[in-house]
C-alpha cells in the first residue's frame, strides 16, 4: 500500500538518481544539495527542481554560478538559494 512517506521515498530516490551527473562538480553539489534540504522542499520547489534536472550540465552549472539565469519562478531561485547556501558553508 503506498502512502504519503513511500511516495516521498520513491520521488527522493527518483530526484537522487536524476542527480547524478556527468559533471563532477555539479554532482557533489547536487548529491549536498540532496542530502541536506530534500526533507524540507515545498512541493513547488520539488517541481521546480526537478525541471532544473532537465537542463543539460553546462547550463545548470552557469545557473547555479549566475552565470546564466533561466530561473522561471520563485520556486527555482529558492533552489538556487539553497544550493549557494551550502557552498557559504
Amino acid at each position: 500500500m503506498m502512502n504519503a512517506e513511500n511516495l516521498r521515498d520513491a520521488e527522493q530516490r527518483r530526484l537522487a538518481w536524476r542527480c547524478r551527473r556527468g559533471m563532477l562538480e555539479l554532482d557533489i553539489v547536487l548529491q549536498r544539495f540532496m542530502a541536506q534540504h530534500f526533507n524540507d522542499l515545498t512541493l513547488d520547489e520539488l517541481s521546480a527542481f526537478d525541471v532544473m534536472l532537465a537542463l543539460p550540465d553546462n547550463e545548470f552549472w552557469d545557473v547555479l554560478q549566475m552565470k546564466n539565469l533561466h530561473l522561471k519562478s520563485k520556486a527555482q531561485q529558492s533552489i538556487v538559494d539553497k544550493i549557494h547556501s551550502l557552498q557559504a558553508a
